[in-house]
């Protein structure tokens, strides 16, 4: 059985249908500084680096870890505006090909398709309001593109955060 979208974990005894405490501890861990060493990792939890390198490999075979990366400040490369672009698809408008195009379009951060009035949510990170004004235009050139809404982000509260599921779920 499963929780959720998270596969059951371990095998056996232990076998467990949700996330535990060691490894939501270690989860915790990897997302405020995906370079911490196995031995910090251990001594945090209070098991070997043997035990610890295992669950860490364990939960990327599972797909709950699904990668690294390096954390960058956008406003230091010169990304200043953000912006929220809904696209409202055409009734002839293919979605696949659509999607196709959008990833093609380097300053498309984030691509979500979804129900409702638009069909696509972008989150578009650029350099100043001009370089915006292109990459509407670029996106309004997309076939099966009748529509755009745009909102500007004034600031961020906060971004990026992947939320666990309640501990026993």
């Amino acid at each position: 059985m499963t929780t959720g979208s998270i596969p059951a974990l371990g095998r056996g005894p232990r076998r467990k249908d949700a996330l535990d405490t060691v490894d939501r501890t270690i989860i915790s861990a990897l997302r405020a500084n995906a370079r911490i060493p196995y031995a910090d990792l251990a001594r945090l939890v209070g098991l070997s680096g043997p035990s610890v390198a295992d669950r860490v490999k364990r939960l990327e075979q599972l797909g709950v870890i699904t990668g690294y990366h390096a954390a960058l400040a956008p406003s230091a490369l010169g990304l200043g505006v953000v912006a929220i672009v809904g696209i409202e698809q055409s009734h002839d408008g293919d979605q696949d090909a659509i999607a196709e195009h959008l990833s093609d379009l380097e300053e498309i951060e984030d691509c979500w398709f979804v129900a409702g009035d638009e069909s696509f949510i972008l989150k578009v990170r650029v350099a100043d309001v001009d370089s915006l004004e292109k990459s509407l235009g670029r996106l309004r050139k997309i076939p099966g593109i009748s529509r755009t809404h745009t909102t500007v982000v004034l600031s961020t509260r906060f971004e990026g955060r992947a939320v666990l599921p309640p501990e026993g779920a």
